[in-house]
């Protein structure tokens, strides 16, 4: 498995990983699939703003992806990112989520950011222990505030300290 940046091709990959997650999962709160265009333009900005997107591959096959973006629009946290990670459904448990996070942290210690936050559903619990292991502590938990597959969601936000 190889981790690196993502290239334009890598578009259909993080495509589909992307939708499978807004299908089955409460992991990402949207409820419309997503398109090829709409992953290309998403890729594009954010590297375009200087912002990392990470794919896991084995060969042409990407196997997860990750990325991290301004928290919040305001000038007082451009010192604060929030990531993503997600994993294709067959390749879990694989270690892939923890390898692209590593790298994920890595990118955004050297770009001198100084808090890493996650947004998580709160039953999601690979996600809450594998964020556990990297030294992201839990600092809020949110009631009832997303609604997906007919039911309430609670937001469970961590964080890891990057930079002092």
């Amino acid at each position: 498995m190889d981790i690196r940046d993502a290239g334009e091709g890598d578009a259909g990959g993080i495509l589909r990983i992307y939708n499978d997650a807004v299908a089955h999962t409460t992991a990402i709160w949207n409820e419309q699939l997503s398109d090829i265009d709409s992953r290309r333009a998403w890729l594009a900005e954010r590297q375009s703003s200087g912002y990392p997107v990470l794919v896991a591959a084995e060969g042409s096959d990407i196997l997860g992806y990750a990325s991290f973006g301004a928290f919040r629009p305001w000038d007082g946290y451009r010192n604060t990112v929030e990531h993503s990670v997600y994993v294709d459904g067959a390749a879990r448990r694989r270690g892939i989520g923890h390898a692209l996070m590593k790298e994920l942290i890595t990118r955004a210690r050297v770009m001198r950011k100084h808090v890493m936050i996650a947004g998580i559903e709160a039953t999601n619990e690979p996600s809450l222990v594998l964020h556990s292991k990297l030294g992201f502590a839990k600092v809020g938990h949110l009631h009832s505030v997303g609604r997906k597959f007919d039911r309430w969601l609670d937001l469970v936000f961590l964080q890891l300290t990057l930079v002092e």
